[in-house]
């Protein structure tokens, strides 16, 4: 899969939405443990990339929401979470999770336990966020839900590699949402995952992508 770049100032955000406008919609549909986990909200994600930055939209509807997390860093896969994995290489990956509230948890790690290393403070300011609903913690809400996280990602925020830009950049990757300790739990891939129990920390799923020049 090819990443498309666009060249557009990032602060200009009718430019922004133009270009999200553009960019096709992708399905987060994998339900890939059914019979324990057979609630699936509606979720998608379009992304491109400016060459500096990354762009990154996901669009959720579901039935229950709950933005609990008060922190960055903090256990947001509890929350209603949208994640996005990425490799460069056979030695480890990044996991951005973010909630519907524009919280995150920024690691990278060789697998789920090992290797860990969370990112600072300074490196989680720099992914600009932007949420459609309110950025104060709630509990579960249970409705017609909808609402949007926008991630603008700098190349340096992959803080274990000195990348300066997105463009030609080879890698692996998957997205995903979950709701750990939501009413309905659930536990959703843009990529099929083949364990026999939720687990979203398994680059062997990562599919291979290009960010065009």
């Amino acid at each position: 899969m090819e990443i498309r770049k666009i060249a557009l100032d990032t602060a200009d955000a009718a430019a922004v939405e133009e270009a999200f406008a553009a960019t096709e919609a992708q399905p987060v549909a994998s339900c890939n443990w059914p019979e324990e986990y057979p609630y699936a909200p509606k979720v998608s994600y379009r992304m491109f990339h400016t060459g500096l930055y990354l762009m990154l939209r996901f669009e959720v509807e579901e039935r229950y929401t709950a933005a609990l997390v008060t922190e960055d860093n903090g256990e947001v896969w509890t929350d209603s979470c949208v994640e996005f994995f990425i490799a460069l290489d056979d030695k480890g990956y990044y996991n951005f999770e973010t909630t519907s509230i524009g919280r995150m948890l920024l690691g990278y790690r060789r697998s789920r336990n090992e290797g860990v290393e969370h990112a600072s403070a300074e490196v989680l300011a720099s992914v600009r966020r932007t949420t459609t609903l309110p950025g104060e913690p709630f509990p579960e809400r249970e409705g017609d839900n909808r609402w949007a996280v926008t991630l603008i990602i700098p190349a340096s925020a992959l803080f274990r590699h000195t990348l300066r830009e997105w463009s030609g950049v080879e890698a692996r990757m998957n997205l995903y949402k979950c709701g750990d300790n939501l009413s309905h739990p659930h536990f959703l891939s843009w990529k099929p995952i083949r364990t026999a129990k939720p687990d979203f920390h398994r680059p062997e799923f990562f599919e291979r992508v290009k960010f065009n020049r």
